[in-house]
């Protein structure tokens, strides 16, 4: 069932994506060559706990740590480790949430370690622009399908792929709600957007083929045929003004 917001309740979302959006920032800035994901895990920990806010993913269905972190040819879910040294030209995924004051903020971005590829930086780069053509894709009668279809559309006129078993998602006082957000899809089809409604929007990219594979952590989700990927996420609110971005750290 699709739970829709009032504006209050949309507020209080918005500091709860706000505290998300800071600690993506944060973990963004210590993605050096050298440093582990562990490290970057606990600087990411410490930013929403000083916000007085929870990290979402800690304990969450028994993920081990406060964010994802997902390098290279991992799409998402990376558990963080000691042993992980970033090297130079690896692309990182971190992926946040931050739970404040009973509500959820989600948000995800992929950044590069000293000097990327030329595939990897043009693969960041679609990959978050996909969510924006996305998100531009939300107008008066537009439908969940529309959004996906725009970003699977803009995705593969680059000649990249969408991750299709893993999707977006409602968020509000449940971490995933209602409805799902696929990144491919029919314009026109699907449930209405509608006013209230709290969706979070995260493109998941491969430079190869769309197909996944989950290695034996459990968790970890990685390329099939071991290409790079990237992700992009962000918590939106579709208010009597339009499409609100709430995990804005500003």
């Amino acid at each position: 069932m699709i739970t829709l917001k009032s504006g209050e309740e949309i507020i209080r979302m918005r500091d709860a994506g706000r505290i998300a959006a800071i600690a993506r920032e944060i973990g963004g800035e210590y993605v050096k060559e050298g440093v582990t994901t562990a490290q970057i895990d606990r600087e990411i920990k410490k930013s929403i706990l000083s916000h007085g806010a929870k990290p979402s993913f800690l304990g969450y269905g028994g993920f081990p740590a406060s964010a994802c972190i997902s390098v290279n040819e991992e799409i998402i879910h990376g558990i963080p480790s000691s042993n992980k040294v970033l090297k130079n030209g690896d692309i990182v995924s971190i992926d946040v949430g931050a739970y404040y004051k009973g509500y959820h903020g989600d948000c995800a971005a992929t950044f590069i370690v000293g000097t990327g590829t030329e595939e990897a930086k043009k693969l960041v780069d679609v990959t978050k622009q996909s969510f924006f053509e996305g998100i531009a894709a939300i107008g008066e009668g537009a439908r969940i399908g529309d959004i996906g279809f725009a970003i699977q559309s803009y995705v593969e006129r680059f000649g990249f792929s969408v991750v299709k078993e893993y999707i977006g998602h409602g968020i509000g006082k449940n971490l995933h709600e209602d409805p799902e957000v696929p990144n491919y899809g029919k314009a026109g089809y699907g449930p209405r957007l509608r006013e209230g409604m709290t969706i979070a929007i995260e493109p998941m990219v491969n430079a190869g083929d769309w197909q996944v594979r989950v290695l034996e952590d459990k968790w970890t989700v990685v390329t099939k045929d071991g290409s790079l990927s990237a992700h992009y996420e962000n918590t939106v609110a579709i208010t009597p003004n339009g499409v609100l971005i709430l995990t804005d750290p500003s």
